[in-house]
């Protein structure tokens, strides 16, 4: 998602060297994120049933939205200016009610998290709109966005008010509007829609920001691990679990880094179309990180209670959350490289192999499990990359 212009925008990419990578205050600004995603796995872990799932889905994809729309507006601002520093900062303390509201989201706060939800992207454009440029490209760029963000905010704001049973189900619609509203370049009428070769990105910047934010929800998970481990009893068996989460949340990383997420920026760069290949980059990042997010709950899970039957819901979370984070590697293997590693496909069947026999196997020997087919997978990459040298081919878009 972009606040960038059409053609002929005012507000370019920066081109100092130094700018391609990510500012010290966009990082500060991480931190709210991993206060975000540590609440949503929480909320999940407290209420693992399908209606939990897709509250927190829901509140996930909401809180990825503005994190998206704020590390690619930050291409167009001058954060080493007070004013770009003070906007972010606006964000980051709103991003900090949200997640602060986010844990009674579907209750007595759902009406303050919706309203704060829908006034940080109103006020980004506000912000453009007044500060950084007051040409017509720009205003017709904030016109589409603030058109559609009005709309979603019937949406957000009504289900709060509706509450009940009919919260979850408009605030879904909501959030799968938000989405195909910013895929589509929120297209209106007359103005048309914003294209990604209208963005203005600094491709090194973005890239990393993407790593960065996979890091977050892998610190997430270590985070709650830890945490849920010292408030457990002290026994052999929870030390084993805690050993087998963070095992694989190691393997998740280096199954990441080894080597489209080591490569994603020159891949960019040889993309065709580069802007299209970031927001591409963008949907597989989401989907890792749902999978990491999910991680983090297989952990509170597994090492408050390693032992004993595996219900159902835990086997789905434990077994389904490696299967998602494989899935968004697997697409950003073809994102980079052109191509889906059978590595990828080879452990996703390998999980849904698993998972009839979880009804016998405690959790802590299902997470075992798990976490012995992301090793398989690492090993697998490790021989494959020695064997032959891996160069970014992007598949042709646009």
């Amino acid at each position: 998602m972009s606040m960038a212009t059409d053609g002929g925008a005012t507000a370019a990419a920066p081109a100092d060297p130094d700018l391609e990578r990510p500012a010290f205050l966009e990082l500060f600004f991480d931190l709210v994120y991993v206060f975000a995603l540590v609440t949503l796995a929480n909320m999940l872990a407290n209420d693992l049933t399908w209606t939990g799932l897709a509250e927190a889905l829901v509140l996930l994809l909401a809180f990825t939205m503005i994190w998206a729309l704020t590390v690619w507006t930050a291409d167009t601002i001058d954060l080493s200016r007070p004013s770009g520093q003070g906007h972010l900062i606006w964000v980051a303390a709103a991003s900090l009610l949200l997640a602060a509201t986010a844990a009674d989201a579907y209750g007595d706060r759902a009406l303050l998290f919706a309203i704060t939800f829908v006034i940080i992207p109103l006020s980004t454009t506000a912000y453009y709109a007044v500060v950084v440029s007051k040409g017509w490209p720009l205003r017709r760029s904030t016109i589409r966005i603030q058109t559609w963000k009005s709309i979603t905010a019937v949406g957000w704001i009504g289900g709060a008010l509706v509450g009940g049973s009919g919260q979850l189900p408009i605030w879904a619609l909501a959030v799968v509007v938000e989405y195909v509203g910013a895929v589509c370049g929120w297209p209106l009428p007359r103005i048309g829609r914003s294209r990604p070769r209208d963005w203005r990105l600094v491709h090194a910047r973005v890239a990393e920001r993407y790593r960065q934010f996979v890091i977050i929800a892998l610190g997430v998970s270590i985070f709650v691990t830890g945490t849920t481990f010292s408030r457990s009893q002290y026994t052999l068996e929870s030390a084993w679990a805690l050993l087998v989460v963070f095992s694989t949340v190691v393997l998740m990383w280096r199954i990441y880094i080894y080597r489209a997420g080591e490569l994603l920026t020159d891949a960019i760069v040889r993309s065709t179309d580069p802007a299209l290949f970031t927001q591409s980059a963008a949907i597989t990042h989401l989907i890792m990180v749902a999978g990491i997010a999910g991680a983090a709950v297989t952990s509170d899970l597994v090492v408050n209670r390693p032992l004993g039957e595996t219900p159902p819901s835990w086997a789905a979370v434990i077994l389904g959350s490696p299967a998602l984070y494989l899935l968004g590697r697997g697409l950003l293997d073809f994102t980079v490289f052109g191509r889906i590693s059978r590595s990828r496909l080879a452990g996703v069947v390998l999980l849904g192999c698993l998972a009839p026999a979880t009804p016998v196997l405690p959790p802590i020997l299902v997470a075992l499990l798990a976490m012995i087919v992301l090793a398989l997978i690492a090993v697998a990459n490790l021989a494959s990359t020695r064997r032959h040298t891996r160069t970014p081919a992007p598949p042709m878009l646009g």
